[in-house]
């Protein structure tokens, strides 16, 4: 038979199939990404709950510091507008020290911050709960950026979205819990004491959950798994760490048109998620008195609905890689979400507010992982956290914006009118959201290497 000869110089077939065999080799999943994203997802759970545990109950927190209701609302607004100035920092320390380090600060400030709010359990004392919120909202800077960089370091390229989503699922069930657990807790009571009572239950309960939480992070969370668990993954950290500039990074995100897009859109429906959110509590006593703990059901019923949303969309974009199609659609459910839900609240009928909140709750919510994965999928191989990042300071920008002037239509004119703004914003945000062009850059690396 013939015997084929290699010209002098050439690496030997076996050889070559031996290199194919070490780079397959360096992908690998690790079984502690489940264990890393259930323990993100729990002190992100629990930091959220603080954001919104003064909102849910704005009525019975104003009467017991004897302030105004825009105080409480800065309670809420103190997260979005604490996180405009830190971002930078923080993403430069995602960059440059890693998971790790961002993951026990962050547990760490969320602790300290429920235990300062014990000492504001009398009516003087509302500087320190704005204190401990305060700190609260230093911590959720460590947070928000970090679903989408846990999911491209941990998780494979075909469970991506999915791990994001269930990431972005522990804030949400925070959010969910800030709804349900305060009006159930502290009831509309006159008496000062038992009032103070009541309080420092919720208040001692989160700051052990918090605390436990810190320490199960020193333990468990780890910077990252032995081998990259996709291609894409094994191509970023096989570069030299000089091509990775933090400053040079954020001007090639903002020189970029379909990111710079997504940033505006993303800000856009994310600030009347923060706005509804913060306001809801205001909206339902107005047309339903006495209704807080329905009120808080409502806001539980937004939430749950949107994890659901959130969990199919992460599935589904891992099925589909449909990024720009499915943003498009889901923005313009929120908007059919928002104008049913506008004008349905004052029907008279409970019910009909929770079946209008639910389906506002699943497009809405839901589309919050999607902008991160899309923005992943823009802006690779720049850092997750960087993109996420500004994408979060564009939605606390857009969130203070929103709740102050919502705020302020609903105590001039009217709830409705206040809802409108909401509907107007969501429908700029459709319209923009058609113009962005799918360039799906990750997915592009992975089908390249792969074939390589």
């Amino acid at each position: 038979g013939m015997v084929l000869q290699e010209p002098s110089g050439a690496p030997s077939l076996s050889a070559a199939a031996g290199a194919v065999c070490d780079a397959a080799a360096e992908v690998q999943l690790s079984r502690l990404r489940w264990a890393v994203l259930l323990l993100f997802s729990s002190y992100s759970l629990c930091n959220s709950f603080q954001w919104i545990q003064y909102g849910s109950v704005n009525n019975i927190f104003m009467s017991f510091y004897d302030v105004s209701t825009f105080a409480i609302d800065w309670l809420s607004m103190s997260y979005m507008l604490i996180y405009i100035p830190l971002l930078f920092p923080v993403a430069w320390l995602l960059d440059k020290r890693g998971l790790r380090l961002i993951a026990l600060v962050g547990s760490a400030l969320n602790a300290m911050g429920a235990w300062v709010k014990l000492g504001s359990l009398k009516p003087h004392l509302f500087p320190v709960t704005v204190l401990g919120q305060v700190i609260c909202s230093v911590a959720q800077v460590f947070i928000l950026g970090m679903p989408s960089r846990i999911a491209s370091v941990w998780f494979g390229s075909h469970e991506v979205s999915t791990a994001c989503s269930l990431a972005v699922f522990g804030n949400q069930l925070g959010i969910a819990a800030g709804f349900l657990v305060p009006p159930v807790l502290i009831p509309n009571v006159e008496d000062v004491e038992k009032l103070a009572y009541h309080i420092s239950i919720m208040f001692f309960m989160t700051a052990g959950v918090a605390s436990a939480l810190f320490i199960l992070v020193i333990i468990v969370f780890k910077e990252k798994p032995p081998n990259p668990p996709s291609r894409a993954q094994a191509s970023i950290q096989s570069r030299p760490t000089a091509e990775n500039s933090f400053v040079q990074s954020i001007l090639r995100l903002l020189r970029k048109a379909n990111f710079l897009l997504l940033m505006v859109t993303y800000g856009l429906n994310a600030g009347c998620f923060y706005a509804l959110s913060t306001l809801l509590n205001r909206m339902v006593i107005r047309h339903y008195p006495g209704e807080e703990v329905n009120a808080g059901r409502i806001g539980l019923t937004i939430v749950l609905s949107g994890m659901a949303g959130a969990l199919i969309s992460g599935i589904w974009l891992d099925k589909t890689k449909t990024y720009k199609q499915t943003t498009l659609v889901v923005y313009i459910m929120s908007l059919v979400g928002m104008i049913v839900y506008t004008f349905t609240l004052s029907l008279g009928h409970l019910w009909v507010v929770f079946v209008t909140a639910g389906l506002l709750g699943f497009f809405m919510t839901g589309y919050l992982p999607l902008g991160f994965e899309f923005a992943a999928e823009l802006t690779y191989p720049e850092s997750e956290g960087t993109s996420s990042g500004l994408l979060n300071v564009s939605a606390q920008i857009f969130g203070i914006v929103f709740t102050i002037g919502q705020g302020q239509i609903m105590d001039h004119f009217g709830t409705k009118e206040g809802n409108l703004l909401l509907c107007s914003v969501l429908f700029l945000g459709t319209i923009m959201t058609a113009f962005i062009k799918a360039d799906l850059r990750r997915q592009q690396a992975n089908l390249e290497n792969g074939q390589t």
